[in-house]
């Protein structure tokens, strides 16, 4: 599949809903857990997701756009994580919800042209990337994310579930 922004901006768009339709509800025994030392939980995976719409995706595009060829900022990935500990998931879901609209209304604003998404700039670690490649990143990690959280919350019930773990793709890395 060739990178379209349509494309892209459509499933931008329905992330902040699914992540309210699977963990809204959820207790935070599902919610809070982790895969251990070094892993983040769904809610931290939420604060990570805002903090990236808030100080990456948008401001790096801006940079390419204004400044083609300079060089992007630096995106710290756990920088939002403290907002995790500060906030309940619920405000976390809906100042994604907001940060998610602002970003994809100041995006279609823009009305990039397929012109400017070949424009570039110097990533800080990768070199030159272009500004299609940095929107097509936003959606698949988007997607990286949402698998991770259902990973993250599937280990939780490994044992539990005996020996159809062997049939349980999410658990295949985790010895059943």
């Amino acid at each position: 599949m060739n990178f379209a922004l349509p494309d892209a901006v459509a499933l931008l768009t329905q992330t902040p809903a699914t992540l309210r339709a699977l963990l809204g509800e959820l207790p935070a025994s599902w919610t809070n857990m982790s895969e251990g030392p070094g892993t983040w939980s769904p809610t931290q995976v939420v604060a990570h997701l805002l903090h990236a719409d808030k100080t990456n995706w948008i401001p790096r595009a801006r940079v390419i756009l204004e400044h083609s060829a300079r060089t992007l900022p630096v995106f710290d990935p756990a920088g939002g994580l403290h907002t995790a500990a500060e906030c309940g998931l619920q405000d976390l879901l809906t100042g994604f919800e907001q940060s998610r609209a602002d970003c994809l209304s100041e995006l279609a604003r823009w009305a990039v042209s397929d012109a400017q998404l070949d424009q570039s700039a110097v990533h800080p670690e990768l070199g030159t990337v272009k500004l299609r490649q940095l929107l097509a990143t936003w959606a698949v990690h988007d997607l990286s994310h949402i698998a991770q959280i259902a990973r993250v919350m599937s280990s939780q019930y490994r044992d539990a579930v005996g020996p159809w773990c062997a049939y349980l793709r999410v658990l295949r890395d985790t010895p059943c």
